[in-house]
């Protein structure tokens, strides 16, 4: 029992992280797609960067630095609130275009000559010591993910410049998880097809030996 508490625990807050950003999309799509512009609307899509931005600041050795900068610029935005309001279609949209470009360059930049692709990182933590066949499989599913991620960075900004923007949205915030989602399923699949039993494992096992890795270098950075 024991032994089962923890990875309840780690469920649980998968789940929670998971509705949250459900949530998120539902409210994003819904501010995204409203008729008229207004003030929540644009603070719905500056909200996550500016989260993001609080959490780095608090966190930061620099915190006293980082957080009058912080208030800083959320006054700055505040005294753009016109300009915001009339632009948030904009917001959105360079939101998610980042999002998807730095998750693809993060996958891309591990492909690169002396580096270790981030899925057999990912596969290492799991395992250890991988086969050749497990370090071309996770080498070729990198190079994957990186096209999906900058497939979905393409289709977001054609739709955005050829639809009308309440159906750009559907795509950019309703079936954003879906497809990453769908994606997992069908990377999963093909190395079920692929790799034996023994040299494989689940997506959820490799999120948390990724976590233990993260917590344990910062552990060793303080």
């Amino acid at each position: 029992m024991s032994r089962e508490a923890p990875r309840w625990t780690q469920v649980g807050k998968g789940a929670l992280a998971l509705a949250l950003c459900a949530g998120y999309a539902v409210l994003a799509h819904l501010a995204a797609s409203a008729p008229a512009p207004a003030l929540f609307n644009a603070g719905v899509a500056l909200a996550p960067g500016a989260i993001l931005a609080l959490l780095f600041a608090w966190r930061s050795p620099a915190r006293r630095l980082l957080l009058p900068l912080w208030l800083a610029g959320c006054a700055a935005l505040y005294a753009g609130s016109g300009w915001l309001v009339r632009h948030d279609h904009w917001i959105f949209l360079l939101q998610d275009l980042g999002l998807q470009l730095l998750l693809g360059l993060a996958f891309g930049r591990s492909l690169r000559p002396g580096r270790t692709p981030l899925v057999t990182r990912f596969a290492a933590l799991l395992h250890g010591p991988l086969s050749p066949a497990v370090l071309r499989y996770t080498r070729r599913a990198t190079w994957a993910w990186t096209l999906f991620f900058a497939a979905m960075a393409i289709a977001s900004l054609l739709l955005f410049a050829l639809a009308p923007i309440a159906d750009w949205s559907v795509f950019a915030n309703l079936l954003g998880l879906p497809l990453v989602g769908l994606m997992f399923g069908a990377e999963y699949a093909v190395r079920c097809y692929v790799l034996p039993r023994a040299e494989r494992g689940g997506l959820w096992e490799s999120v948390v030996a990724y976590r233990r890795s993260s917590s344990g270098a910062a552990a060793r950075a303080h």
